[in-house]
């Protein structure tokens, strides 16, 4: 199997995250991100141990020795924490040399290995070439949540649509979602009885469960949607 095609999208999305990060001075780290309860040096934090935590899931698909993305939910918590409490140079490099840790892991990758089974922190079963597609909806969500001038309108339209049918397949996985049918252009989603519809930049933030729904429209109101990261 050759590299997976979501690595173009995975390489534009750190960079959008990049941007999205050299627009804050050191001062603005501690100030809250869009994520309730979460602040700017706690997301960052987050997506450094994030990036690591990818690593392991790929060096598990290079040498066949189970290698989980956190060896436990109280480690991963651990993990974020600790980077948290970094003055905002020390995290601000940490997540640089995290994303190059991540990078030299997918160069390092030998093109066998992408079909290697791995398992998710939630327990899933994946192909190792799912990893990049892990990291792309982490660095675009995450650079809107970090409230530094960078929105869905920001994200390829073809990446927002894989957000999209993500979160589908994540309803699909659960009891109750919203039973919805979703409309963005030319591009439509679900099958519900609640016609939701409106510009793509508008669904992907109401659907990831960044925004209430504004700029969208519904003859019933916008329903609430569950969390996605």
């Amino acid at each position: 199997m050759t590299k997976p095609e979501t690595i173009d999208w995975w390489v534009d999305g750190e960079r959008l995250f990049g941007t999205a990060l050299g627009r804050l001075t050191d001062e603005e780290f501690d100030a809250p991100s869009l994520l309730p309860g979460w602040s700017r040096q706690y997301l960052l934090a987050h997506v450094a141990r994030n990036a690591d935590a990818l690593v392991n899931l790929l060096n598990w698909a290079r040498t066949g020795v189970e290698t989980p993305m956190y060896a436990s939910p109280e480690a991963r918590e651990k993990g974020i924490a600790e980077a948290a409490t970094l003055s905002a140079p020390a995290l601000r490099a940490e997540v640089m040399a995290a994303t190059g840790r991540l990078a030299d892991a997918v160069q390092g990758l030998p093109d066998e290995a992408w079909s290697a089974p791995v398992r998710t922190a939630q327990g899933r079963e994946v192909p190792a070439s799912e990893v990049p597609w892990m990291r792309c909806r982490e660095v675009y969500v995450h650079a809107v949540d970090l409230d530094a001038g960078v929105g869905f309108a920001d994200v390829a339209d073809e990446v927002q649509a894989a957000m999209i049918d993500d979160v589908f397949r994540m309803w699909d996985r659960r009891d109750q979602v919203p039973d919805v049918v979703v409309f963005a252009g030319d591009r439509e989603w679900g099958t519900g009885k609640v016609a939701v519809s409106g510009p793509l930049p508008a669904v992907t933030g109401w659907l990831t469960g960044r925004t209430r729904g504004e700029g969208l429209e519904a003859d019933d109101g916008i329903p609430e949607v569950p969390a996605w990261l």
